[in-house]
């Protein structure tokens, strides 16, 4: 049977996508639980349409809730195959979504919190064609000894940009799986930026938005974005 996933939806506000913004949530929530950076982000993107769909499995821990995958030891062999087997649903929907816009891979930028993150990882470096960014916000790089199959390159050969956000104080996936994921990415030939929110748990504050935001202006080639520091 085929899987398909829907959330809520930010229309562009300028009539017309010329990117579309994906934003996975983390174990245990839903697409309502993201769709709030969409709402900071939209009037910065007038262009882009954003989805936070709600991930196609139900999440035992979390009554009502969604996950990408089940977790329940936190092994990375578990979290390699959820991740893999979630990804044909993820891509399918991706394409779905980027064909009723008339856009591409250029015009995709996939963001995504926790569990959310490192689907977004797993799933923008195996693209046909890399998508125009990755932002993973508390998240790590899953199977990081399969990266020989992050293939995704644009038209002139080059990955995905990719901008890993972490709060220092994160008491669910640890602050040091920030520099891990990077290192690993690095050690693959594909470039990765990083941002350490200082004194912040498993969240994302103000600056970790402003910090997305100028990272998806750069990435799809607009404007760098008045967002104010606090």
């Amino acid at each position: 049977m085929v899987q398909t996933l829907n959330g809520p939806r930010l229309a562009p506000k300028s009539g017309k996508a010329r990117q579309l913004v994906v934003i996975l949530h983390g174990y245990g929530a839903n697409g309502d639980d993201l769709i709030e950076i969409g709402r900071q982000w939209q009037p910065l993107f007038p262009d882009a349409a954003f989805i936070a769909p709600h991930a196609h499995e139900p999440c035992a821990q979390a009554p009502g809730m969604r996950q990408w995958y089940n977790l329940t030891d936190r092994n990375p062999h578990e979290r390699w195959a959820g991740a893999a087997a979630a990804r044909s649903v993820v891509d399918a929907f991706i394409d779905s979504e980027l064909e009723q816009l008339g856009l591409d891979d250029s015009q995709l930028a996939l963001a995504g919190f926790s569990q959310g993150a490192m689907m977004a990882l797993h799933i923008g470096l195996r693209r046909r064609s890399a998508p125009a960014a990755i932002l993973g916000y508390s998240g790590m790089l899953v199977g990081p000894e399969y990266l020989s199959e992050a293939t995704a390159r644009d038209t002139t050969g080059a990955p995905p940009p990719v901008l890993l956000i972490h709060g220092s104080h994160d008491e669910v996936v640890p602050p040091q799986s920030l520099f891990t994921s990077a290192n690993q990415l690095a050690e693959a030939n594909i470039p990765c930026q990083w941002h350490l929110s200082i004194g912040l748990g498993h969240g994302i504050d103000h600056e970790g938005i402003r910090q997305g935001a100028c990272f998806l202006a750069k990435s799809m080639g607009m404007p760098t974005p008045n967002l104010a520091r606090r």
